[in-house]
């Protein structure tokens, strides 16, 4: 189960300037959500908890969730509306995405919301550092559902996913040391765990601090470099799996997609790190938030040097 915000996204059709473009693309996309639809594609049930707004993009997304497998417990809003994104490919090399969220149906969340969701019956409750940052109502919603987790002995998972435009790293960094006790698995960039051990720079020593912390593993997730992460008392380093890189938007949420579902499965650190790293390149060779998350038919494509699949 995972508890999030997910927000309709137009992305440009062309590289450029938006004062040149008219043309977009229509999707959605939410950091929880997208790591819901990776489960699901995985054979990992998997139930995303929000609020949507009555609108058409609050039915888009509801509609596209479930028809990838996932079950949505989301209330209608009829007052407040659905976020929603813009993504400016600005160069090649460069994506501006512009949210408009404030006042958001998700942000408008609290513990009632949170009491509507079967907590107690999930066999992992995932969550990340956008919700809690979204108003004080969704944080203090963040604590309800971890709270209610403990209580039930359901394992919590936690993504940092820092964003500096909802809020403040201090503000952050406060809340999430909060949170990392509570945790059986943390998932950080490093830069977003030195936002807790600003004095550390290893990879390694920012796991080890993580756990040292009170979660009980902790896995730094390194883009390009792959990953590395302390569980059990063990270092482990996992180098990142070759792709053509068409956009890597979502592939921090693919990552932990394949990492839980062997979580949630009973595999080893080295089985749950190596599919990861895997979820992680194949979502970087699709355009889009959680259009590139893989099918478990799917992850032999990675050492496919052909190209085409007859």
């Amino acid at each position: 189960m995972t508890i999030g915000e997910t927000m309709g996204l137009a992305t440009s059709a062309r590289v450029g300037s938006l004062m040149h473009d008219r043309s977009f693309d229509l999707s959605f996309g939410g950091a929880e959500s997208n790591v819901a639809v990776g489960l699901s594609r995985l054979g990992i049930s998997a139930t995303w908890v929000s609020r949507l707004g009555e609108d058409s993009i609050g039915d888009l997304i509801r509609r596209e969730l479930r028809a990838e497998g996932v079950r949505v417990v989301a209330e209608t809003d009829r007052l407040a509306p659905t976020g929603f994104m813009l993504k400016e490919r600005r160069s090649a090399e460069r994506t501006n995405v512009m949210f408009y969220r404030r006042g958001s149906a998700a942000s408008t969340m609290g513990v009632r919301e949170v009491a509507a969701a079967p907590i107690e019956d999930a066999a992992l409750l995932h969550l990340t550092g956008i919700f809690p940052a979204l108003s004080e109502s969704t944080r203090q919603a963040t604590f309800s559902a971890i709270e209610r987790a403990g209580n039930a002995d359901v394992p919590v998972s936690f993504d940092l996913n820092f964003r500096s435009k909802l809020w403040s790293a201090d503000t952050a960094s406060a809340v999430f040391r909060q949170i990392v006790p509570s945790c059986s698995v943390v998932f950080a960039g490093v830069e977003e765990a030195q936002l807790l051990f600003p004095d550390l720079d290893a990879a390694s020593d920012l796991a080890h601090a993580l756990v040292d912390l009170g979660c009980q593993e902790a896995v730094i997730k390194q883009g390009s470099d792959g990953c590395t992460a302390f569980i059990d008392g063990q270092d482990y380093r996992v180098p990142a799996r070759r792709v053509h890189v068409v956009d890597t938007v979502g592939a921090g949420d693919a990552f932990v997609a394949g990492y839980l579902s062997e979580w949630v499965t009973g595999q080893g650190p080295e089985q749950r790190l190596a599919l990861a790293v895997i979820t992680g390149a194949l979502a970087c060779s699709v355009a889009g938030d959680w259009e590139g998350a893989p099918r478990a038919a799917e992850l032999l494509s990675i050492d496919d040097t052909e190209g085409v699949s007859r």
